[in-house]
C-alpha cells in the first residue's frame, strides 16, 4: 500500500478518554458499538472511563466490566479505575488491571464528584508510576496543581477547554511538574457561538468556550500532549432533556486531517497526539503491524452513517477529510473497505503494563 495524496497510512490511533456506557446504559452505547465506532474512526485502542451507572470503584466491578468487554469488543480496550477517596485499600490490586485512575473534581454525568480534601492521600496511595487523570475545570485547576507539589506524581488534566486552564498547565510544565493535558475536538472545532444552532446537542462538560479560548488552544499545540474524544453518547431524548456530552470517535481524525489541509496542524502533530504521546504517557504497548489506511477524500458527516449506537454527531453536516478504509491490529484485518469485519470479542482487554 502506497502512502500518497489519495491514501495514507498511519499508526493505530489511541483514545484514552471514552465513555462506552457498558455496563448499565447499553441503550445508547455498548462495547461492541463503541469499539466499532473506534475502528471506523481509526482508533485501535480506547480506554474507558469509570463513571458507569455503578461507578468502577471496586475491584469486583472492574473485573465484571473487563469480562463483559472481552465478549463484545472489536478493538483493544483498557479501563481507568475510579475513586471518591474511600477505596484506597483497593488501589494496589486495581492498578494491575487499570490504565489510570480518574478523579472528578467537578460535577459530571453520574454526579461522580470527589471532595478535593482527599486529593493528596489519593495521590500518595495510587502507584506513583501510574497516571492520575483529573476532570478539573477553571475553579479547581489551582487546587489540582498545588496538591501535586509534594508528590511529584504524574497527573493528566482531561478535556482542557480554555486559555485560563492551559496557561496554568503551561506554567506547571515550565516549573517542572509532571503534568500532561488533553484537548477534545469539540473544543478545537466548536465554540460557544455554535450552541445557538446545536441547542441541546451543544451541551457538554466542560462547556464550549469562546473563539479567543479556541484560538489560544491552536496557538499552543506544543503544550497540548494528546487529543482525546471524550466520546460521550446519549440518546436524542436524553440530550433534549439536558444530558451533557457528545460522541466523537468517528469524527476526530477527519476533523484533524481537514485542519492539516488548512495549515493549522501537521501530520506529525496528529500522530504525536493521537498515537505516540498517549502510548508513552499511559504505558500502552504499540506494534508496527497495527495501523490504519485512510482515503484522503472529502465528505460530509451524516448521522445515518455513524457506527455509534446513539446515531448522531454535533458535526453532522460538516465537510471533513479522510475516510478510514482499512484497520489492521497486530497483522489481522479488522476493518476493510470501511466495513467492520472483526467479530465481537475479538479485541484485546488490556492489563496494566507497569
Amino acid at each position: 500500500m502506497r502512502d500518497d495524496a489519495s491514501v495514507i497510512k498511519l499508526p493505530g490511533l489511541i483514545d484514552v478518554h471514552v465513555h462506552l456506557r457498558d455496563p448499565g446504559q447499553t441503550h445508547k452505547e455498548d462495547f461492541f458499538t463503541g469499539t466499532s465506532a473506534a475502528l471506523a474512526g481509526g482508533f485501535t485502542t480506547v480506554v474507558d472511563m469509570p463513571n458507569n451507572t455503578e461507578p468502577i470503584v471496586t475491584v469486583e466491578r472492574l473485573h465484571d466490566k473487563r469480562k463483559i468487554a472481552a465478549e463484545k469488543t472489536v478493538s483493544d480496550i483498557g479501563f481507568h479505575y475510579g475513586s471518591l477517596g474511600d477505596n484506597l485499600e483497593t488501589f494496589e490490586e486495581a492498578a494491575k488491571y487499570s490504565v489510570g485512575l480518574k478523579l472528578y473534581l467537578n460535577n459530571t454525568t453520574g454526579g461522580y464528584l470527589l471532595d478535593v480534601k482527599h486529593l493528596q492521600e489519593i495521590y500518595a496511595a495510587w502507584p506513583k508510576e501510574k497516571v492520575v487523570l483529573l476532570h478539573a475545570e477553571e475553579d479547581v485547576i489551582d487546587i489540582a496543581i498545588e496538591s501535586m507539589k509534594d508528590t511529584q506524581r504524574p497527573i493528566h488534566v482531561c478535556h482542557m477547554p480554555s486559555r485560563a486552564i492551559l496557561e496554568k498547565i503551561i506554567a506547571a510544565k515550565k516549573a517542572g511538574y509532571p503534568v500532561t493535558c488533553g484537548v477534545c475536538p469539540h473544543h478545537l472545532f466548536l465554540t460557544e457561538a455554535d450552541v445557538s444552532e446545536l441547542n441541546a446537542y451543544g451541551k457538554m462538560l466542560p462547556s464550549l468556550k469562546s473563539k479567543a479560548d479556541q484560538d489560544f488552544l491552536w496557538e499552543n499545540l506544543d503544550y497540548i500532549d494528546i487529543f482525546e474524544s471524550d466520546h460521550a453518547p446519549h440518546t436524542h431524548e436524553e440530550k433534549e432533556n439536558g444530558a451533557f456530552g457528545v460522541p466523537g470517535l468517528e469524527t476526530t481524525l477527519p476533523l484533524l486531517l481537514m485542519a492539516e489541509k488548512e495549515g493549522k496542524i501537521t501530520r506529525e502533530q496528529i500522530i504525536e497526539k493521537c498515537h505516540t504521546n498517549p502510548a508513552k504517557i499511559f504505558s500502552l504497548e504499540t506494534s508496527d503491524d497495527t495501523y490504519i489506511e485512510v482515503k484522503m477524500e472529502e465528505y460530509v458527516v451524516e448521522n445515518e452513517n455513524l457506527h455509534t449506537k446513539c446515531g448522531w454527531s454535533p458535526f453532522a453536516g460538516r465537510t471533513v477529510l479522510g475516510k478510514v478504509d482499512k484497520v489492521v491490529i497486530r497483522g489481522a484485518i479488522v476493518l476493510e473497505d470501511g466495513e467492520i469485519i472483526a467479530k465481537a470479542g475479538s479485541g484485546t482487554v488490556l492489563k496494566a503494563q507497569v
